[in-house]
């Protein structure tokens, strides 16, 4: 499987009494494609899966696959603190067909690289499906370095990894080192220069709510080649990446950005509160600035 273009890690929108509204579920799914994103991700961070049980993940799953119906590829999560719940996870992905599965380090424990890498093969076995890796040291506690790596690439499913380290570094590892494995990019304010090492997949939660400025950058950076273009739409999205990544409330804001852009996103679901009045009006600015300046650059090379 080729992991290439514009991949949404969905949200889950949640009623004030915390549960799923399914139906608004279904329209962020339909909005996705209709807007052109390549993949979409189900229990990911930004799906808030680790407030979600088992049989929540798994319907979220069932319906995403359902609802895509083979339009765009459905990657499924199975990041849990539990190891025996993500090979759970992973059977159910088998079981309800979906193309993928992201497999993270178990949070907390903080195993060793070897530990880690056993685990990564233990779900890649209960689901034998692609699967893309996903380093997120900040998050999990622990980083798939070297050893982790050459490992795991025992495996033929083994096909990507999304890198949400922030270490330039790692980049640089990754496309050197491990030219087979297809690098992700994982941190949205490193995009474009995941794009310039020949990267040509983005995870990106933003796209929830500006899934063509998202593809923007995506199509002027690997389809056209054209990084002057890029680097202005990169500019344009710049305030966003600092409220997504700096702002310290990531999911909050993703939610409200699918607010704004008149879909149901709901509530978040505790420990995560909403954004407060200020919050709130800061992204609705720097949400309008950008649609404009990128649908500025964008009437501009047509």
């Amino acid at each position: 499987m080729r992991f290439e273009g514009i991949y949404t890690p969905v949200i889950t929108p949640f009623r004030e009494d915390f549960s799923i509204d399914f139906d608004a579920y279904m329209a962020s799914i339909d909005y996705l494609i209709e807007a052109g994103v390549h993949g979409v991700v189900v229990g990911g961070t930004t799906g808030e899966y680790y407030v979600e049980s088992h049989d929540e993940r798994v319907r979220l799953l069932e319906i995403a696959v359902a609802r895509c119906a083979g339009r765009v590829p459905v990657i499924f999560g199975t990041g849990s603190i539990d190891p025996n719940e993500s090979i759970r996870l992973a059977r159910a992905a088998a079981e309800y067909k979906a193309d993928a599965i992201l497999v993270a380090t178990p949070p907390y424990s903080l195993p060793t690289e070897h530990e880690v890498a056993q685990h990564v093969l233990a779900v890649d076995r209960a689901a034998n499906l692609p699967v893309m890796l996903y380093n997120y040291p900040a998050r999990m506690g622990t980083v798939m370095g070297e050893a982790c790596l050459d490992e795991v690439l025992a495996s033929p499913n083994i096909r990507s990894i999304k890198e949400s380290s922030g270490d330039i570094n790692r980049l640089h590892l990754l496309m050197q080192k491990y030219p087979d494995l297809q690098t992700s990019c994982g941190m949205d304010d490193q995009a474009l220069e995941f794009f310039a090492w020949g990267a040509r997949s983005w995870v990106c939660a933003g796209s929830n709510f500006l899934a063509e400025e998202h593809i923007a950058l995506y199509d002027a950076c690997v389809v056209e080649g054209d990084f002057d273009k890029g680097r202005r739409i990169m500019g344009a999205m710049m305030p966003l990446m600092s409220v997504l990544e700096q702002g310290g409330k990531f999911i909050q804001s993703v939610k409200h950005g699918v607010t704004l852009a008149g879909r149901f996103a709901g509530v978040t679901r505790k420990p995560l509160l909403g954004l407060d009045e200020a919050e709130q009006q800061q992204l609705e600015t720097v949400i309008r600035t950008l649609k404009a300046s990128i649908a500025a650059i964008q009437k501009e090379g047509k």
